[in-house]
């Protein structure tokens, strides 16, 4: 069995492109999967059956894992699967038979266009690190990116003068993203004053967002720094990088965009992992009702 899955995992990086740490994770959960099977004997893979999978994902909810991460077990195991069935390991793919994983629907938190507003004005704009940190705030909003699309942004990446930029995000897929003014101006104050200061030219390597050390910014600093500037705001919401990126979809859905839009913004794969954003547009609805309606 351990030689099928280094076939698949050598798959998933030379034919479908992915990135590290998702084959990484595709490793875990599969090595999961193998040592219980082994715990049954199992080591052909046209010994698998459905039943045994069920028991397989009993044992995780036993184990106390969320939804969501045996929502995330069962589309690796799904395509593994598959792969092997694809290869004619399989005569069928068992886990057809085997109901997904109920996703409990948690909506993510959300910031109020004032609360944006709040939190966009609070850097200390006389000094580089201000100038820095204002200038990330604005992208977070303005793009709706990941925190590892934000950190990974490259000098050749920006195309200001169109007013896009260009965004790596799962599996190295490129997307283009439109950028605001206002980001765009933070942006351009940015590189042509702070930057200069933080940078260091054997270490920088064109990355956009720098340390005090001047080396790519890490997942971490910025995790920091958000978190500083919303304790300062008084917010007392739960708020952490990604929040920037539902309150860009949100806002911007609220505003009628269409959601293939958003979707293509986000880089979203699939659009029902972007129509969790209509659920949110329901419940401002249902709110602006109660504010406003005389009988609300």
């Amino acid at each position: 069995m351990n030689i099928f899955l280094k076939e698949y995992l050598a798959y998933l990086k030379l034919e479908k492109n992915l990135s590290k740490n998702t084959i990484e994770s595709y490793k875990n959960d599969l090595t999961s999967l193998l040592h219980f099977l082994e715990e049954y004997g199992i080591e052909d893979p046209s010994a698998i059956d459905s039943k045994i999978l069920i028991k397989f994902f009993t044992s995780l909810e036993k184990a106390g894992l969320t939804s969501a991460s045996a929502a995330r077990y069962f589309s690796s195991i799904k395509g593994f699967l598959n792969f092997l069935f694809v290869g004619n390991y399989l005569q069928s793919n068992p886990i057809e038979k085997v109901s997904p994983p109920k996703l409990a629907k948690n909506l993510p938190g959300v910031l109020s266009v004032n609360e944006i507003e709040k939190i966009l004005s609070l850097p200390d704009i006389t000094n580089k690190l201000g100038i820095r940190d204002k200038a990330i705030l604005e992208v977070f909003y303005a793009c709706g990116l990941r925190i590892s699309e934000l950190i990974s942004l490259k000098l050749s990446d920006l195309f200001l003068n169109e007013e896009m930029i260009r965004v790596f995000g799962k599996g190295s897929k490129e997307r283009i993203v439109p950028i605001g003014s206002s980001a765009i101006n933070w942006l351009q104050k940015y590189l042509a004053s702070s930057r200069p200061m933080l940078a260091k030219s054997t270490k920088s390597e064109n990355y956009i967002f720098l340390n005090n050390r001047g080396i790519r910014l890490s997942r971490m600093g910025v995790w920091k720094m958000v978190d500083r500037y919303v304790r300062e705001s008084g917010i007392e919401k739960p708020v952490h990088p990604h929040t920037f990126r539902h309150s860009f979809a949100t806002h911007l859905i609220e505003g009628g965009a269409d959601l293939r839009s958003v979707q293509e913004m986000l880089g979203h794969a699939d659009i029902s992992t972007t129509q969790i954003y209509t659920h949110i547009d329901r419940e401002f609805i249902k709110q602006v009702h109660k504010q406003f309606h005389p009988r609300g």
